[in-house]
């Protein structure tokens, strides 16, 4: 034991090492390298523990889109399976955005559509951990939020292992590398609103928000953020001074959002022959969806309850056949109750833009056909994450160091029985 300087009083040596531990945690170089190792873990353990003997997922259907982007074509030349792939005319298609695929292009080029996918969404994670790391310390410095180092690394760690991140980032697969896509390009987006000035920042804010809507089109919404942040409480747009310069700073964040849907919707044209077909409606679902799906559509308000069922109320443990279908995103991550506590934060209109980014890039999620099984935790939920970590930020300075600590305890042991469950069941 040690003595406490704060009070005087004896402090345990493991208290002592979890703090140094999360405030390690709080440094982006080190999130982003502990992160790495333990997806890497999870990755070899399901990896080889299946007898695989190589890092490739089952489906890997991006390094298999970016090959057939090598060979000039938009479907796919070979593809270990059919599952969730859309048949048109005899020919596999993707109904994932291609931005996943354009990043894996130069893999692919260099190493063939072998490439490993595994270890592609692995480190994807680790960069993730870091960017996030990296996010709340300029979030800090531009006077958003207001968290000292170990609640920001209690953060961090919350998000690498604490979410549904920590079993997504350890596997591979199409659903999973595109969504850690989204997010990276969203983090990114808002990180370039928080350390750039001006016209640069509008600008790299849109070309990373662009990459995001062309992953994930819902993704567009996390966007409105950044905006109100660029053109509200950036001291280089308070100096514009006038409405119409504030415009002219917005269109140039828009320009490549729009860019990105105009070629969104020329990809759709080449591929089926109508810019608004993504080809969704033609993929190989699973038949636990057809008759719902031909009933109500991909997206309906019948499919309202159970996803808020499945992405907000229900927990995993124990174990049972029902969690693959998901679980409730407070009681799985508990320090992201603090975001109720956000919402009594000034200025008032950053709280309302960062409810507005979550909100509505929600709405999709809780109207769609499904819940993003298999999964561990509520998988779409990754999608607003990043918006809802400054609000959680926003109100976790609130709370005391003892229970910000308390809540990441469980948070980070039932997605540790989450991603040991994926190890063995995927």
């Amino acid at each position: 034991m040690r003595a406490n300087p704060a009070d005087g009083t004896l402090e345990p040596s493991w208290r002592r090492r979890g703090r140094a531990a999360l405030l390690a945690m709080e440094r982006p170089w080190v999130a982003g390298a502990v992160a790495l190792g333990v997806y890497l873990a999870f990755a070899w353990a399901h990896c080889f523990g299946h007898g695989q003997g190589k890092w490739l997922s089952p489906f890997p259907y991006f390094n298999d889109l970016a090959d057939a982007f090598l060979h000039g074509q938009t479907y796919l030349r070979q593809a270990p399976s059919t599952h969730d792939l859309t048949a048109v005319d005899g020919r596999l298609y993707l109904y994932w955005g291609p931005v996943p695929t354009l990043v894996l292009l130069p893999f692919v080029a260099l190493f063939g559509p072998g490439f490993s996918d595994v270890l592609f969404t692995a480190a994807l994670g680790g960069l993730d951990v870091l960017l996030v790391a990296l996010l709340l310390r300029a979030a800090v410095v531009a006077r958003v939020v207001r968290l000292d180092r170990l609640r920001r690394g209690v953060l961090v760690a919350c998000f690498a292992f604490g979410t549904v991140h920590l079993t997504l980032a350890p596997y591979g697969r199409v659903w999973f590398t595109s969504q850690l896509v989204g997010f990276c390009a969203v983090t990114l987006a808002y990180l370039a609103a928080l350390r750039l000035r001006g016209a640069p920042a509008a600008l790299v804010s849109g070309l990373c928000l662009a990459a995001a809507t062309a992953t994930k089109n819902n993704l567009l919404f996390t966007g409105l953020w950044p905006a109100w942040f660029l053109l509200s409480r950036s001291p280089a747009t308070a100096r514009l001074g006038t409405w119409p310069r504030r415009a002219g700073l917005l269109a140039i964040g828009l320009l490549p959002v729009f860019a990105a849907l105009g070629l969104l919707l020329l990809y759709n044209q080449v591929r089926f022959g109508s810019p608004l077909e993504n080809g969704y409606r033609f993929h190989a679902m699973g038949e636990g969806f057809r008759a719902d799906f031909e009933q109500y559509g991909l997206f309906h308000l019948h499919y309202l309850p159970r996803n808020v069922f499945y992405e907000l109320l229900t927990y995993p443990l124990p174990l049972r056949d029902a969690s693959v279908d998901g679980g409730g995103l407070f009681w799985m991550t508990p320090p992201f109750l603090a975001a109720f506590w956000g919402l009594s934060s000034r200025p008032r209109a950053q709280m309302v833009a960062l409810v507005l980014s979550i909100v509505l890039t929600a709405v999709p999620i809780f109207l769609l056909m499904g819940t993003g099984y298999v999964q561990w935790g509520p998988r779409y939920t990754l999608d607003f994450t990043t918006p809802l970590l400054l609000l959680t930020a926003l109100g976790l300075h609130r709370w005391s160091r003892r229970w910000t600590v308390i809540a990441l305890v469980p948070a980070i042991l039932v997605y540790l029985v989450g991603a040991v469950h994926f190890a063995i069941m995927l």
